[in-house]
């Protein structure tokens, strides 16, 4: 490469840089939503509202950084297609940056993702590869980087790596930021789920180099192999037929991203008791919110049940990880889950008890 093409590139890299830090700037910090538990006094939940990034979810953060570590280590250019392996939230976030900097985007995504995802990755700029088998999304990435001469830009991998979990405004370092005046201004339990396993990576991280007494619980779909890792390490695929409809969490393949030894405690929870939770709560909130959500909160009600029993008070905090448009013709639509032979009237019923709604 010549000198004034090294300057051309580098010129283009700041104002790419530029342009993400700018939209950065322009974006305010998630809401963290207050929750009284009527039935568990001395014990708060408090929801980090993810939904309000631009690209409606807590995978705006991952594309932001991915981009970012991308960028800076020269792997994308003016030219460069960018390609990632995604259920959706993801592929919807980058397609957003990739428009930003006039790069093209192709999403390899599972042909089972909701259609309102795949729209959102169309509305922002986004091309759609569909495979069959969830399985070889990494595989049909490679394949695509390679015939494009484009750049892989892998979450399942450098997820834990592109964040700077020490701070910079992570997600972990805004929650304590926002829990500064709340009566137990240190949690309890921060709860998350795992699907490249960056965020509970990130939260674990933080939470021991600032030396806080919280402790990290990861909520995961009882088809995914997380859980099943963490109670033994040997555990690295699931077996063929296994997996979940809760999209955005849960993996049939331990990725590299995630560190269980930052994990204090996995929670598996069914699928159908995810959707019954996703429904308890946007009654409650009086608006819908998405089925990782879900999963959060039966760990969340589990926790909250335990501490209560020990006559412990303190608070909870988990992620609200977007919203529930993009599940209309899947969480929430009926005819969808009797199809999936997923009944989630019992663990709607219990989160509406645990929630203190009737409604």
């Amino acid at each position: 490469m010549t000198t004034s093409m090294q300057r051309a590139d580098r010129g283009w890299l700041n104002e790419a840089v530029r342009r993400i830090e700018a939209d950065y700037n322009r974006s305010a910090d998630t809401h963290l939503i207050r929750v009284e538990l009527p039935r568990h006094l001395g014990i708060t939940l408090y929801l980090k509202d993810e939904s309000s990034h631009p690209t409606g979810s807590l995978k705006h953060r991952l594309a932001r950084s991915l981009f970012l570590y991308a960028l800076c280590n020269a792997w994308i250019g003016p030219d460069t297609v960018v390609i990632e392996s995604s259920s959706g939230s993801t592929a919807v976030s980058e397609a957003y940056f990739a428009r930003m900097l006039g790069l093209r985007f192709i999403a390899v995504v599972p042909a089972a993702t909701a259609p309102p995802k795949l729209a959102a990755i169309r509305f922002q700029g986004g091309e759609i590869h569909a495979v069959d088998d969830p399985r070889d999304v990494y595989a049909a990435a490679h394949r695509l980087a390679a015939d494009t001469g484009g750049h892989y830009m892998d979450q399942f991998t450098y997820a834990e790596r592109a964040t700077d979990w020490r701070g910079n405004n992570n997600i972990a370092e805004s929650i304590f930021a926002q829990m500064r005046e709340e009566e137990h201004s240190v949690p309890s339990w921060i709860v998350c789920g795992a699907g490249t396993g960056g965020t509970s990576a990130t939260i674990g991280r933080f939470l021991r180099y600032q030396r806080h007494a919280t402790r990290l619980c990861v909520a995961d779909p009882a088809g995914s192999v997380f859980h099943r890792h963490f109670a033994d390490p040997a555990v690295t695929t699931l077996a063929d037929g296994e997996g979940s409809c809760i999209e955005g969490i849960g993996r049939p393949r331990v990725e590299p991203s995630f560190v269980r030894h930052v994990i204090d405690r996995m929670i598996a929870v069914a699928d159908a008791d995810s959707v019954g939770a996703m429904r308890a709560l946007s009654a409650a909130l009086g608006r819908s919110v998405g089925g990782s959500t879900g999963t959060n909160l039966i760990a969340c009600a589990q926790l909250a049940d335990a501490m209560r029993d020990r006559g412990e008070e303190g608070s909870i905090v988990t992620l609200l990880c977007d919203g529930g448009d993009r599940y209309a013709c899947t969480y929430y639509d009926d005819a969808w889950l009797a199809r999936h032979d997923l009944d989630h009237r019992p663990a709607e019923a219990a989160m509406r008890a645990f929630l203190g709604s009737t409604a």
